[in-house]
């Protein structure tokens, strides 16, 4: 039995159920890992043994193909795995999105971008649960935020920080011209119950209203949506997505507990591309990738140059070949960080 069943069979193992869990997580985590790297040894072994039987003239070339194949795709699951080995990238994420420069057609790229993440979650099967969203006034919205809960959803989401563009014919011009729009997106790990990130009372200004959500097809329709402002840092979050107005005040004050947190290491770091001062405006000549509806057909992500002329597919949520060559460049060294003028 190992030391993490040891704490399990413990009787007030499960007196502290947020802690408790924290552990089958970490538990679930390793046994994945354990599970990979058997299944890797096994394969390096098949592989081997039907190498020999093929040297010895054995008829053996389709199995030792089909054994060199699954070989290289463990390899490669494996190496990704290893991308993801940041402090937080095993952590939920908090997902947020804004519309930027480009008025309605902004707002409704901005709901565009939320429904391909919606889906994208679904694809891998992460639960996710929008917290807060604002309409725009003639369509779209204006902003979102989202909770994903599914292992290392902040390791990958974090590969998709930045400002997405969006070329097309606008559905709301008369004239049918052309419009560039754009919205950004950032994601915060959620961070774990254990971490203390101090907060006093009179560091906040809370306001209750009425959600202003999308009816139904958003968020639910209640009387107790809660916004806490963080007087010293003039950080904002809202939650509009439970009935009760203390859950929303839990919710809300989780994730400015995230926020803060991620803003106080980059501080300590010192890096560059702090959270907040990183921020590029929302604007033309800012973006990590295009989305090209009109006059062709493609989505180019300018800091891998990675790009697919099938943008149906991509706009529906099938972004991982995206994220992959995201987190394969920053392994690498090689991920730029803006466009180039002839992208633009």
């Amino acid at each position: 039995m190992t030391r993490l069943d040891d704490k399990a069979a413990q009787p007030e193992f499960w007196k502290d159920q947020v802690a408790a869990q924290r552990v089958l997580q970490r538990r679930k985590r390793i046994e994945a890992e354990i599970a990979l790297l058997k299944r890797l040894r096994t394969q390096e072994d098949d592989a081997k043994v039907l190498a020999d039987w093929f040297a010895g003239g054995e008829d053996v070339e389709r199995d030792l193909q089909a054994g060199v194949d699954a070989l290289e795709r463990t390899i490669e699951e494996a190496e990704f795995q290893k991308m993801l080995g940041g402090e937080h990238d095993a952590a939920h994420a908090i997902l947020t999105i804004n519309a930027g420069a480009g008025g309605t057609d902004s707002q409704d790229w901005a709901e565009m971008l939320l429904r391909m993440y919606l889906r994208w979650c679904d694809r891998r099967g992460w639960k996710r649960d929008i917290t807060d969203i604002q309409a725009g006034e003639e369509a779209g919205i204006k902003s979102a935020t989202v909770m994903v809960q599914g292992e290392y959803a902040y390791g990958y989401l974090a590969a998709e920080a930045g400002v997405h563009r969006l070329v097309r014919i606008s559905p709301f011009d008369g004239n049918a011209r052309r419009q560039t729009s754009f919205a950004s997106v950032f994601a915060w790990p959620e961070i774990d119950e254990s971490i203390d990130v101090k907060i006093e009372d009179k560091e906040l200004r809370v306001d209750t209203y009425r959600s202003s959500g999308a009816g139904g097809q958003h968020v639910n329709v209640t009387d107790s949506a809660v916004r806490i402002t963080h007087l010293p840092t003039g950080i904002v979050v809202s939650c509009q997505n439970e009935r009760s107005q203390i859950r929303n005040r839990e919710v809300a004050l989780k994730i400015l507990k995230a926020r803060l947190y991620e803003l106080e290491l980059q501080k300590q770091k010192a890096k560059l591309d702090a959270v907040e001062a990183g921020k590029k405006e929302i604007a033309f000549g800012s973006q990590i990738r295009s989305y090209v509806l009109h006059p062709y057909r493609m989505v180019k992500d300018h800091r891998t140059k990675h790009e697919t002329g099938d943008t149906d597919r991509v706009l529906d949520g099938d972004i991982g070949d995206f994220v992959k060559a995201t987190l394969v460049s920053k392994a690498k060294g090689t991920l730029s960080q803006v466009a180039t003028p002839d992208e633009e």
